[in-house]
């Protein structure tokens, strides 16, 4: 058995695997290669069997997203590390071999993320997940080399292996113990946050992620959900929601909800007087739904929360109103 397994998740996306598996197959020699299929209906489960013989195949029972998608696939891998890699990434030679080291010489690192680029702009980060990601008190995230829509160029400005709060689920290193200790991602997120979700609960489990410079991939982004999608804007705004109300710590816990519900608002507003009554309405009933299951949420709460999570009081602050458009070292809080 090969030390890691790479395991692509798959929904009707014959068209991104015809383009993006031979990257994959051939830079991964170290690794068992995996797709794991969403019950798709179209035809990429025969075109992997046909052309890739030797990737395995996960046929999951129905669309479960990401979360609980990946959660299924792999119960069945076995594999000590789990490299989940989405269907729209192009992989470069010798990508591995750094995360595999930087896993070995840190027995406390669970999680490593990698460069992530833009495949359509290959000289700049990548939206989801850049450089590695943190978030504010509030539980808003930003990355190393993205804040907002600001994208930098990769100058080699965040090239160290440094600790950081979140990786991106673009592509997303974790050992297995790690990942069955949290029992995985929360099914209940469906998509989008659930990797910010799993790493805060390894933070407060002691874990460390750690991002990898030498290990670079390119990113389409946006290949299921669009930028401007309103059933994004209500996911990603629900599902911190929820991610927030499972790993604060007790004393910040309602004081920091209060703050952002009211921020949402004003995100909301915003939303109003630029016309986009879609993410208005997408804002408003991730807010519903917080509401109706916050003590479901509150149920799964563990024991422990530090009260370290943050980088810095307010990146919305500090973009808007002091106009802090990159990534600052000096922010006033450190993991």
């Amino acid at each position: 058995m090969k030390d890691i397994a790479v395991v692509i998740l798959n929904w009707n996306g014959k068209g991104l695997l015809e383009q993006f598996l031979p990257s994959v197959v051939e830079h991964s020699p170290e690794a068992a290669i995996y797709v794991a299929d969403n019950a798709s209906t179209d035809d990429s489960v025969s075109f992997v069997k046909t052309n890739y013989p030797e990737i395995k195949i996960i046929q999951n029972k129905g669309n479960f997203g990401y979360a609980k998608g990946y959660n299924e696939a792999l119960a069945e891998v076995e594999e000590e590390i789990y490299a989940l890699v989405n269907s729209d990434v192009e992989v470069t030679k010798h990508w591995l071999a750094p995360v595999l080291a930087l896993f070995e010489e840190d027995s406390e690192t669970g999680i490593i993320q990698p460069k992530i680029l833009d495949y359509k702009n290959k000289t700049h980060f990548e939206y989801a997940g850049a450089a590695g990601g943190f978030i504010d008190k509030y539980g808003f995230p930003f990355c190393r080399g993205r804040i907002f829509d600001t994208i930098e160029e990769d100058i080699g400005q965040y090239d160290d292996n440094t600790q950081i709060l979140w990786a991106s689920g673009a592509c997303f290193f974790i050992r297995k113990k790690v990942f069955r200790e949290l029992r995985g991602f929360d099914p209940d997120f469906f998509a989008h946050q659930e990797e910010i979700d799993l790493c805060w609960r390894a933070f407060n489990k002691n874990y460390n992620a750690r991002f990898c410079y030498q290990s670079v991939i390119y990113h389409v982004g946006g290949a299921t959900l669009t930028t401007g999608s309103s059933k994004k804007t209500f996911l990603n705004f629900r599902n911190s929601l929820w991610m927030m109300t499972k790993n604060l710590p007790t004393a910040k816990l309602f004081p920091v909800l209060f703050i952002r519900l009211s921020q949402d608002g004003l995100a909301g507003i915003r939303f109003a007087t630029k016309g986009q009554f879609g993410h208005l309405w997408a804002v408003l009933s991730s807010h519903f739904y917080f509401y109706l299951k916050i003590f479901h949420f509150l149920n799964k709460r563990e024991s422990k929360q530090y009260t370290n999570y943050y980088k810095t009081n307010s990146i919305v602050h500090l973009y808007f109103v002091t106009k802090g458009k990159i990534f600052d070292k000096n922010f006033n809080n450190s993991l």
